[in-house]
């Protein structure tokens, strides 16, 4: 599903079967890299891409599966680039801050070590609560945080802030979460 400009990416095309999310970059110094099924995203470039039509609107549960290796902390993984207010965001090597509807935003903390590494993550929200398993490991800190989540941008927020540096290899994104398909995205996470 990527389209190419040379060996930077262009468009990634969304593999569910309506296909209505495809990812977009017209600028071209703003294409991450590509090779071998990786982007790359360099923060001095501001790399992104952005969907090409309607954004993702996640009004209740969900789930998001990204395998990543970031690089440097205070980049936003995904985000909406027009919208105050809405993003997920690496703000240190340890935390991971939410924020939904523009209203105050809640931090995730990692249990140990750093977010710094070759990794796979699923962030699930349920009946509010928000969960963040780091290679496939629930972390104890858990936060509520009600609102519609609005994305429409992979690597920065509004407007063209905190771009994300590192990698990022697959993302899966469900308007819906349960302990079994968490499981099932962990289980093909881990295996990238």
């Amino acid at each position: 599903g990527i389209t190419l400009n040379g060996s930077d990416v262009s468009a990634w095309a969304d593999s569910a079967p309506a296909g209505l999310y495809d990812m977009v970059q017209d600028t071209a110094t703003e294409q991450p890299a590509y090779s071998a099924g990786v982007l790359t995203f360099a923060s001095a470039d501001i790399n992104n891409l952005q969907t090409s039509g309607a954004n993702i609107e996640l009004t209740g549960d969900f789930t998001i599966g990204v395998k990543l290796h970031m690089t440097a902390a205070g980049g936003t993984l995904l985000g909406d680039n027009d919208i105050n207010g809405e993003f997920i965001r690496f703000t240190s090597t340890t935390e991971l801050r939410i924020r939904v509807a523009n209203a105050t935003a809640v931090n995730i903390d990692k249990d140990s070590g750093t977010f710094v590494e070759d990794a796979y993550m699923v962030l699930t929200r349920a009946s509010d609560v928000l969960t963040l398993y780091w290679k496939g490991v629930a972390q104890a800190d858990t936060e509520t945080k009600a609102g519609t989540a609005s994305i429409d941008a992979i690597g920065i927020r509004r407007t063209d802030t905190n771009p994300y540096e590192g990698t990022i290899s697959e993302i899966q994104i469900y308007s819906s979460s349960s302990a079994a398909l968490t499981a099932n995205i962990n289980d093909r996470l881990s295996t990238l």
